[in-house]
């Protein structure tokens, strides 16, 4: 290729003559990437003073491949020495560095001291008190407003696809919010830098590959690094500390060390959670576990009917712990680094009588206790999960709904819904109001299947209609955040009673509230009071079945943007975008990480050079309007 250029240009041009001339070249702007040996096993990764170890200081399993190769007369060494697994590292600092270096972007980076509140409305996470109170605990870092405050995000995906082989990887990736809300996690601000490695999940693990980013961001937070600003042209150091990360809900136990499973899942709840396993399924539920959250005199606190019977709820919720009651009880349990040598023998023993199973990495940055946010809940998922669990329970979808057989045998064991139990004449069970009959469902079908919207507003629903089956197939998350908020309580609005409608379209408008691009403080707190009753009024209509963890989680998603502020910049959706790029980087499927990496520095080095153009903005490409 490089040849075929050649004669397209004029004799005496610059062009590199082979493409590792041109590898050279791109080296030298200043956007590296470091490829780091690992153990087959996730046990640790050959780095700092572990970099010349020969084999796993944990599990004893050889760093490189065996170098003798064939059999009988026919064997021959190899002369390079082939690791079994590698990571590769893109370093932040000059990432970040380069945002100071183009007049594009580094006028944009002081954007969030800049700008005033209007009418005490949060449009940005500068605006909301996590932001606030970190400038209070440390004034020397606040009054630097080129400091970078950072927002990191992890998930995995599969590179194959689902009929492949299984193969799981994990980019790690930072964004800066220093910038404006048009400009703020776009994915040309979004800087990979980490690739974990497949086969396998990292799962717990995951703190192993994310030595090298925390070294560094202990190393910004502490010292800092001499940055040139081209608008004020002059010199400064540059210093930067990560706000908090982004993650779905399996990921958050990745990154938190608090485990997302089990009756303990909730990580705001912790030990105060009052969920149970049901008798027939065997499943948990947080049936009841929201009459806590309302005010002390609620009359729903003295409701025996229609919760679990029998039961008064006197106690409150004690709020959210902060950092250092966390660090104290991590501390005073004895949990351990995953990278320990021990660590697996005594955080599975301690893991039996709590909720945590590691001390997360992420401790090790010395502002982490001082943070009010360190992990968010994705609303994305959540109201996903909520939405998938609502339509299905409502279509009655086989294999979905949580209205079973096994589901009605139990109910009279915790409620008192005689109303609803087995015939014991006929042996079946009553139809329930909360479930539309077949021609209703037809009508909502029919209705979905007509809908058009205005072009990038959403995806043609109508191919998701499953007219034979009577359902809804093949929905993404933003299909059902669609659905969720502008459709769901017109399309039931004629088919069920008031007294169902009303709490179903409660907790519609409270997502489409909550994800408002704009907020203040008064809203979230009425939002905050409103959700325990919505969910109350959900448990006086469905089963104990219904409420899984995720139908538990919307009682805390509004204190979150209270305190981070509006959810855009703390859910999934533009991570889960960018993932979909990375994935398309990939064009040699037995080199993924490496395909990726590649792809990736490639993409850098022409946005690098697109800083220099004169017109237009360098920063964003131009996008053709489709109207």
């Amino acid at each position: 290729m490089s040849n075929f250029i050649q004669e397209l240009l004029p004799p005496d041009n610059l062009m590199p003559l082979d493409f590792y001339s041109t590898k050279k070249l791109v080296r030298g702007l200043g956007l590296p990437v470091q490829v780091i040996h690992c153990c087959v096993n996730n046990c640790m990764i050959y780095w700092g003073d572990d970099s010349d170890l020969n084999s796993c200081k944990k599990c004893g399993h050889a760093r490189y491949k065996q170098t003798v190769r064939g059999s009988g007369n026919r064997l021959y060494i190899r002369k390079l020495k082939v690791p079994y697994k590698k990571m590769h590292y893109f370093p932040i600092t000059p990432r970040l560095q380069r945002l100071y270096a183009s007049t594009a972007t580094a006028n944009e980076m002081r954007w969030h001291s800049e700008h005033h509140m209007e009418d005490g409305k949060m449009c940005h996470p500068s605006d909301a008190p996590a932001w606030k109170h970190f400038d209070g605990c440390f004034p020397d870092f606040s009054s630097e407003v080129r400091n970078v405050r950072l927002g990191l995000f992890a998930d995995g995906f599969q590179p194959f696809g689902q009929s492949r082989q299984q193969y799981s990887l994990w980019p790690v990736v930072v964004t800066p919010y220093n910038l404006p809300p048009d400009l703020c996690m776009k994915e040309e601000f979004m800087f990979l830098t980490v690739l974990v490695p497949g086969p396998t999940n990292p799962k717990g693990k995951i703190d192993v590959f994310l030595q090298p980013l925390i070294a560094e961001l202990k190393s910004l937070w502490g010292v800092g690094v001499q940055t040139y600003d081209i608008s004020k042209r002059q010199n400064f150091q540059m210093r930067a500390a990560l706000m908090w990360t982004i993650n779905d809900f399996p990921a958050y136990s990745m990154m938190s060390g608090w485990s997302t499973a089990g009756m303990l899942a909730c990580p705001h709840c912790m030990e105060d959670s009052d969920a149970f396993r049901l008798i027939k399924s065997g499943k948990q539920s947080w049936f009841d576990n929201h009459r806590k959250f309302l005010p002390i005199n609620h009359p729903y606190r003295r409701n025996t009917k229609d919760f679990i019977k029998n039961r008064k709820v006197t106690k409150q919720f004690p709020g959210v712990r902060s950092g250092d009651e966390i660090l104290q009880d991590l501390n005073n349990r004895g949990l351990r680094k995953v990278m320990d040598v021990d660590a697996e023998v005594v955080n599975a023993a301690i893991s039996k009588t709590c909720g945590w199973n590691k001390r997360s990495i992420f401790w090790d940055l010395p502002y982490w206790r001082e943070h009010l946010l360190r992990h968010n809940l994705d609303v994305m998922h959540i109201e996903k999960n909520v939405f998938d669990n609502i339509f299905n329970t409502v279509f009655n979808i086989p294999g979905k709904t949580k209205d079973t057989y096994k589901s009605r045998d139990e109910l009279n064991k915790y409620c008192r819904r005689p109303q609803f139990a087995q015939n014991l004449v006929t042996s079946k069970y009553p139809d329930v109001p909360f479930v539309l009959n077949k021609s209703q469902k037809k009508d909502v079908l029919e209705w979905v299947k007509k809908l058009r919207f205005p072009d990038g507003y959403a995806s043609n629903l109508g191919r998701c209609v499953d007219a034979k089956k009577l359902k809804m197939f093949g929905m993404k998350s933003h299909d059902c955040h669609v659905f969720m908020q502008r459709l769901l309580p017109i399309a039931l609005r004629e088919f069920l009673p008031n007294r169902i409608w009303e709490p179903l379209t409660e907790i519609s408008l409270f997502f489409k509230q909550l994800t408002s691009s704009s907020l203040t403080d008064e809203e979230l707190r009425n939002l905050d009071e409103q959700i325990p009753v919505i969910l109350c009024n959900l448990e006086k209509i469905f089963p104990p079945s219904f409420f899984d963890s995720m139908e538990h989680l919307p009682v805390h998603l509004a204190y979150g943007a209270r305190i981070a502020g509006p959810v855009h910049y703390r859910w999934m959706y533009p991570p889960e975008r960018y993932l979909r790029k990375i994935k398309h980087k990939i064009m040699n499927k037995a080199q993924v990480e490496g395909s990726i990496s590649i792809g990736y520095i490639m993409d850098e080095a022409a946005k690098f050079a697109s800083f220099y153009f004169k017109e237009g903005d360098p920063t964003l490409p131009l996008k053709e309007k489709r109207n």
